[in-house]
């Protein structure tokens, strides 16, 4: 069972992807490839290769690199829990799109959400788990 996200009014295809901290909010539709990350170009917000790519292969494996536009609105956390974060969402946007995209990425794993999270920091230590350091005197 696929949760197809639609705009009301101009039928843009959407999706809500979260890692770590961070939220990004994506928005499909048809056009020339361009992808853009709150209002700045992807070159420009995410300078990182790795981080870049991340976004760009989820498009790479549907082989609809230069035929939808994605429209990014991504908060919180910093840019690789960010970049992961619009890849999920980005992701989830083309089964939106396309529900016949739902196994081809699913198989690359770009629907799996990475659970995995900061540790609170407990009463008496210094972090998460760290303690203070023993004095013998």
């Amino acid at each position: 069972m696929t949760l197809v996200k639609k705009d009301k009014i101009n039928g843009d295809s959407l999706g809500t992807g979260r890692r770590k901290s961070s939220v990004a909010r994506v928005r499909v539709r048809d056009g020339a490839g361009k992808i853009t990350i709150n209002r700045r170009p992807i070159d420009e917000y995410f300078v990182n290769d790795q981080d870049q790519k991340a976004v760009t292969e989820t498009l790479a494996a549907v082989e609809l690199s230069d035929k939808l536009d994605v429209i990014v609105r991504v908060s919180g956390g910093g840019l690789t829990g960010q970049s992961g974060a619009v890849r999920m969402g980005l992701a989830r946007a083309l089964v939106s799109y396309d529900e016949a995209l739902h196994d081809a990425l699913r198989d690359g794993g770009f629907l799996t959400r990475d659970s995995r999270m900061k540790e609170r920091k407990k009463p008496g230590l210094r972090g998460a788990r760290r303690g203070v350091q023993f004095s013998k005197r």
